[in-house]
């Protein structure tokens, strides 16, 4: 019997935008910058630590330093009925690292890498593990986006320079590997480089250009440079916390 197929409607009308927040935000400074401290203001959210940098502020943090721990993390958050209205994985930089195991194990279950025995995918000839790091990279977001409808992606400034016109041009990035950087900040809504302003404020960058890496498709965001939060050197505390400029819609319902 052949297969019915789905009788598709045609829109003849446009289809109103149901969503404003970002479902997933890139975040990324220079160290020591106050990523972890922002983040940690955020109401009802989990911060995933896996570089083990989260012991001096007050938050809800579970650590991870293995994808195992990774695993069992994100099992008891989905068991327990995905109770966050945020995750943040601080950072996405040392996750880059925790997926070689997955790349390993993806590329010993093709008949080519059957017999591989390297402790890095990255020996394999050619820059070939970097496609496997990148599928394990790819697989393990898709993962953690799951258990969240807002999923937060901290990382590291990487200081690169490009050619403008013939001169070399400091640009601020963010710190993966090549494609994986690509096809991550593709998947983002929201990339946001954090910095501080002239009076210690912190300000959130969604204006991008040759020399900076970010952006947003969310309209209220896009080519937006937010004060996010004042910085009070006497508490040594970030304070004037404004995350409803950026996740209106969750704030408005609080």
């Amino acid at each position: 019997m052949a297969e019915e197929t789905k009788s598709i409607v045609l829109p003849t009308t446009k289809t109103a935008s149901t969503r404003r927040d970002p479902r997933q935000l890139i975040l990324y400074s220079a160290p020591k910058t106050g990523k972890t401290t922002l983040i940690s203001k955020l109401d009802n959210c989990l911060i995933i630590d896996l570089e083990d940098g989260s012991e001096f502020v007050d938050a809800m943090v579970l650590k991870a330093s293995n994808l195992e721990e990774l695993r069992a993390i994100g099992k008891a958050v989905y068991d327990g009925g995905r109770p966050y209205d945020f995750i943040a994985i601080d950072t996405i930089s040392k996750l880059e690292d925790m997926v070689n195991p997955r790349a390993i194990e993806m590329y010993k279950a093709t008949p080519m890498g059957a017999a591989f025995t390297g402790s890095s995918i990255l020996e394999l000839a050619r820059g070939a593990g970097y496609y496997w790091l990148r599928l394990a990279f790819k697989e393990w977001i898709q993962k953690l986006g799951q258990l969240t409808d807002n999923l937060i992606l901290i990382g590291h400034l990487k200081d690169t320079f490009v050619d403008k016109q013939g001169k070399e041009v400091s640009a601020k990035e963010l710190d993966l590997t090549g494609k994986i950087k690509i096809i991550t900040c593709a998947d983002a809504d929201a990339i946001a480089y954090l910095h501080r302003g002239a009076d210690g404020e912190l300000l959130m960058n969604f204006k991008g250009s040759e020399q900076l890496l970010c952006g947003s498709r969310c309209p209220h965001l896009r080519g937006q440079e937010i004060k996010i939060a004042d910085y009070d050197e006497e508490q040594n505390d970030v304070v004037n916390v404004r995350w409803d400029l950026v996740y209106p819609d969750i704030y408005s319902k609080k």
